[in-house]
């Protein structure tokens, strides 16, 4: 089967709540109901299931079986991915595979979290006595981290980055399944006196946890035909890299897994950074959007404070980023974050985006992080070109 004969043939998500006192399960369910509403399709024709885990149910080492029970499902492929963030693009290349190897036919990649409600995740570390004497506990500190030695070796102005959030946030305004609290107007003065996090990591370079889910079906374009299914983009490349660098003890962590991952989606693609019609990267901090403008080729390492100051990203803008608010302004629901920035880009390919509407819409670069260990970048990193 021919690698272009797949296709994402449908999407759902569902509102981004905080402490919403539902479960991941019932997220799943809404997500799963309602994408099924959106494509049309019978529940019993769905023969694969791709999950994330959850950090509302770490705990529970068989959540992926039990999710086909909740569902009523009984797949033939069966995936469950412990990437975090890149969990979604990481489940439609996974999907894809299966479909090409006979394993299934028609696959439904789920992400559903709770965390503002239900938090049972440990960060710990493989070598926790590094991590916990210095209060490193959890994302926003090592990302503090991370801004302070990009910085030291690059130069960092913090209007670029509120540049960022309050592009992301005008996105957020037009997006119905926003976290309702996030929305409102940003300034360049409210980003500069936000509280300090972890300095110098400030409260709007940050995510809110929050809750929510989101699902995909893919499958071949064959099959969408005979479903009656009319709009589907083609997931067209993909690449992931995990533990980026991981034989040197010191890598510097300014260099990220997309330093190697870009030149394999644009070889694949045949695409290059300015043919890119829209840009969907994982933005569980701003500077993680600013170090990928830099590594997928928008501008040169180090000159993205630069780039962003003279770059229009917003929805109408000559790059649109993260169209929805992204998590920064849309909310990070848990560890289903990365289904967040897929669906969106799809929602702009397929003409959906209302009012946020992008004008280009032939192709879309999404991106996904998976985790951040101690001094080091984070863990995963993996990027998909899907094209109309």
């Amino acid at each position: 089967m021919a690698k272009d004969s797949i296709v994402i043939a449908g999407y759902s998500e569902t509102a981004v709540e905080f402490k919403s006192g539902r479960s991941a399960y019932d997220f799943a369910g809404e997500a799963f109901a309602d994408l099924l509403a959106a494509t049309g399709i019978e529940k019993s024709v769905v023969d694969g299931l791709s999950i994330n885990v959850p950090l509302s149910e770490c705990s529970n080492a068989f959540y992926a079986v039990y999710m086909t029970e909740a569902l009523g499902l009984s797949p033939s492929w069966l995936n469950y991915g412990g990437i975090g963030g890149c969990s979604a693009t990481g489940g439609v290349a996974r999907a894809a595979a299966a479909i090409r190897d006979g394993q299934c036919e028609v696959a439904v990649v789920l992400s559903a979290d709770a965390p503002s409600t239900n938090w049972s995740a440990n960060y710990g570390a493989w070598r926790g006595e590094f991590q916990d004497p210095v209060g490193v506990l959890g994302p926003p500190a090592a990302f503090g981290l991370l801004m302070s030695r990009y910085e030291h070796q690059y130069g960092l102005n913090y209007e670029a980055l509120a540049k960022i959030a309050i592009a992301q946030r005008e996105g957020a305004l037009l997006n119905d399944n926003a976290f309702a609290k996030l929305k409102k107007p940003l300034t360049v003065e409210d980003y500069m006196n936000s509280r300090m996090i972890a300095d110098p990591l400030r409260l709007l370079d940050c995510v809110m946890f929050c809750d929510g889910g989101n699902a995909f079906l893919v499958t071949t374009q064959e099959k969408a035909k005979e479903f009656g299914i009319e709009k589907t983009v083609r997931p067209t490349a993909y690449a992931e890299v995990t533990n980026f660098k991981g034989a040197d003890p010191v890598a510097d962590i300014t260099e990220t897994g997309f330093s190697v991952l870009a030149p394999k989606v644009f070889g694949q693609s045949g695409l290059g950074a300015s043919d890119i019609a829209s840009f969907h990267p994982y933005d569980d901090f701003t500077i993680a959007v600013m170090m990928q403008l830099e590594d997928f080729g928008f501008c040169p390492k180090g000159q993205g404070s630069d780039y962003v100051m003279a770059t229009d990203l917003t929805y109408r803008g000559q790059l649109p980023v993260n169209t929805g608010g992204g998590q920064l302004s849309a909310g990070q629901p848990g560890l289903a974050s990365g289904g967040l920035n897929l669906a969106e880009a799809v929602r702009q390919m397929f003409g959906e985006a209302g009012a946020r509407q992008v004008a280009k819409t032939q192709n879309a670069l999404v991106t996904g992080i998976g985790v951040i260990p101690y001094a080091r970048n984070w863990g995963t990193s993996a990027a998909m070109i899907l094209e109309a």
